[in-house]
C-alpha cells in the first residue's frame, strides 16, 4: 500500500518548554488546554493556545511518570509508584500501585468506564520488573500481567474493543481484545514487531478512524497504523526523541508531540534546537475526547 510521508515543514513548535523528558500529553476539552509532564524535571505543565500562557508546577518526587484527567476536574499524577490527585490544594495520595521494586509508574490511559490502565517500568531500562495495572476510582489496584521492561503506548480503539500496549525496550506493540464492561483483556497478539531492528515505539493515541499514532523514541518520527497493522502515514520530525502524542485544539485536529532532550549530547542539542519542546502538526486527522478517571 502507499505510505504518505508528511513534509517536515508542517511541524511547528507549540511550546518551547525544553523538557528533559516530556511525556503524556492530554488535551482537556473543559479548559481548552494542553497538559503534559516532564518526567525527569518533575514538572506538570499546561499550555493555552488561545492566550499563549504556559504554566508550570513542580513536585517533590523522583519521577513524575504520567497523568490523567479526572471527572472532578483535578489531575491524577503518577509520582514514583503512587498516584496522587492534584487540585488547587496540595496533591492527595490515591493509592500506591506497586512497592518493593526498583520501578516507577510510566504510561497510562483511562478507559470509557473511568478506570486507569497504567504500567510500571524498570528504572535501569533492561530488567522485566514492570507490570500493567488497572486502577479504579476507589483506589482498587488489579495487576493484569507482568514481565514488562518499559510500559508505553496504552490506547483504546474508538469502539472500545481493543487495547494497545507497547513495551519500548522489547521493541514491540501488542493488541488485546478488551471487554469494556468487565474491564478485562484477552487474546494477546503482536501488532508491530521491531525486535530485529530494535527501534523503540513509545507513546501512542488513536484517531476517530481507529488509526494508531505512535512516536518512535530515538527514531525521529511518528507512524500511523491502520487497525489492520499496516502503516499508511509517516511524519519525520526535527528531533531524535519524540515521546508521545495526542490530538487537541477545539476541533481535535492538531496532533501535539512531546519530546525529550534526555540522552542527547551537546552536539546533538546544537543541531536539534526543538529537542524537548512540544511540537504540533495540524490537519493530519481528528482525535477523540480523552476519558476521565473517576
Amino acid at each position: 500500500m502507499t505510505v504518505t510521508s508528511i513534509s517536515p515543514a508542517r511541524v511547528e513548535t507549540a511550546v518551547a518548554s525544553a523538557d528533559i523528558l516530556g511525556e503524556t500529553p492530554l488535551w482537556c476539552d473543559r479548559t481548552g488546554k494542553l497538559w503534559w509532564v516532564d518526567i525527569d524535571g518533575r514538572l506538570h505543565q499546561s499550555f493555552d493556545p488561545a492566550t499563549g500562557a504556559h504554566q508550570v508546577s513542580s513536585y517533590d518526587c523522583q519521577f513524575l511518570g504520567s497523568q490523567a484527567l479526572t471527572a472532578d476536574g483535578s489531575h491524577l499524577l503518577a509520582q514514583d509508584l503512587t498516584l496522587h490527585r492534584r487540585s488547587a490544594d496540595a496533591p492527595r495520595p490515591v493509592t500506591e500501585v506497586e512497592s518493593g521494586l526498583d520501578n516507577r509508574l510510566n504510561d497510562g490511559r483511562v478507559d470509557a468506564r473511568g478506570r486507569l490502565w497504567i504500567g510500571t517500568m524498570d528504572n535501569q531500562l533492561h530488567r522485566p520488573n514492570g507490570s500493567l495495572y488497572r486502577v479504579t476510582a476507589d483506589g482498587e489496584v488489579m495487576r493484569i500481567f507482568g514481565d514488562v521492561i518499559v510500559t508505553n503506548g496504552i490506547a483504546f480503539s474508538p469502539d472500545n474493543r481493543t487495547l494497545y500496549f507497547t513495551d519500548t525496550r522489547r521493541y514491540c506493540t501488542w493488541m488485546f481484545d478488551f471487554d469494556l464492561d468487565d474491564g478485562v483483556v484477552r487474546n494477546r497478539r503482536l501488532f508491530a514487531d521491531y525486535s530485529a531492528s530494535q527501534e523503540r515505539p513509545d507513546g501512542a493515541c488513536v484517531d476517530v478512524a481507529g488509526g494508531l499514532w505512535t512516536a518512535f523514541f530515538s527514531g525521529g518520527r511518528l507512524v500511523r497504523y491502520r487497525p489492520d497493522g499496516q502503516i499508511d502515514t509517516v511524519v519525520p520530525l526535527p528531533v531524535t526523541n519524540p515521546t508521545c502524542v495526542c490530538f487537541g485544539g477545539s476541533d481535535l485536529k492538531t496532533l501535539f508531540v512531546t519530546t525529550a532532550r534526555k540522552f542527547l549530547d551537546r552536539q546533538q542539542l546544537r543541531v536539534e534546537p526543538q529537542a524537548g519542546h512540544v511540537l504540533a502538526i495540524h490537519g493530519l486527522a481528528q482525535g477523540l475526547t480523552e476519558h476521565r478517571f473517576g
